[in-house]
């Protein structure tokens, strides 16, 4: 047990990390063998590994922390920087990955971690523990872009209601960094049910407003086979009553 006080330091480590350690790369070999035979550690993924507690097996570090370690670009991003922020009713055991470079996804101690491409490279911060996660601005834009792929509507939905707060210049940096006239629309709309809650100005409501061209698009594919009612401000197609799916249910895309 000579380096596993190390180790548990690290938390998450590469190969060349404990070659580092060691001074020797067949040394690293051997010694990551061994402690894997021994239960000291666990296979992440190829060429990662954690360190396990031995009093209760389990990974010394959390999902959130390896997920951040899966590539040198690697930040949690979607509902799960959502369950980071405490914002979800749901626990998911999907934990979504932003990363430059693509991964497959894989499955480790009972959770999936699933790639998702990063499409903008603003509004990534490091936590002390070494988590790297979107803020919380940049966590909503991304969220609201991807709802019918990652958790769905209702979800999206409950998660603003459950947020104190959310800074508008940041909103709207995000949004320019992303360039879409329809993320305009649908952000604009959503958000717009929460401006008391999210203490959101009319400012950034008419500079969304500015983005908007004729196009008129719905809220999600499949909603025009559905009862939608046209909002001629955001000219856009959406649900009767948005935030009746949070007491109702349905909607869901996951």
């Amino acid at each position: 047990m000579k380096y596993y006080e190390q180790l548990l330091e690290k938390g998450c480590f590469t190969w060349n990390d404990v070659t580092e350690m060691v001074g020797n790369r067949n040394s690293a070999s051997d010694l990551i063998q061994n402690y894997l035979k021994k239960g000291y550690i666990q296979s992440v993924k190829r060429n990662l590994y954690v360190a396990i507690n031995l009093a209760d097996s389990e990974p010394v570090v959390n999902r959130y922390v390896i997920a951040s370690n899966l590539t040198e670009s690697a930040y949690i991003s979607h509902h799960t920087a959502l369950e980071y922020y405490g914002c979800t009713n749901q626990v998911f055991y999907d934990v979504y990955v932003s990363s430059d470079t693509k991964f497959n996804t894989f499955e480790f101690n009972g959770l999936t971690y699933r790639y998702q491409m990063s499409r903008i490279n603003d509004g990534i911060v490091k936590k002390p523990d070494g988590t790297r996660v979107t803020d919380l601005e940049r966590t909503v834009i991304d969220s609201i872009n991807d709802f019918e792929k990652i958790g769905g509507l209702e979800e999206l939905l409950r998660s603003l209601e459950m947020m104190p707060y959310a800074d508008e210049t940041k909103l709207l940096c995000y949004l320019k960094s992303y360039g879409k006239q329809i993320l305009f629309q649908k952000t604009g709309y959503i958000l717009e049910h929460f401006k008391d809650s999210l203490k959101i100005t009319d400012t950034f409501f008419k500079a969304c407003e500015a983005e908007i061209s004729k196009s008129v698009r719905y809220l999600y594919h499949g909603l025009e086979k559905e009862k939608s009612i046209y909002n001629k401000k955001w000219r856009l197609f959406g649900p009767e009553q948005l935030l009746a799916l949070i007491s109702e249910g349905g909607n869901e895309f996951v």
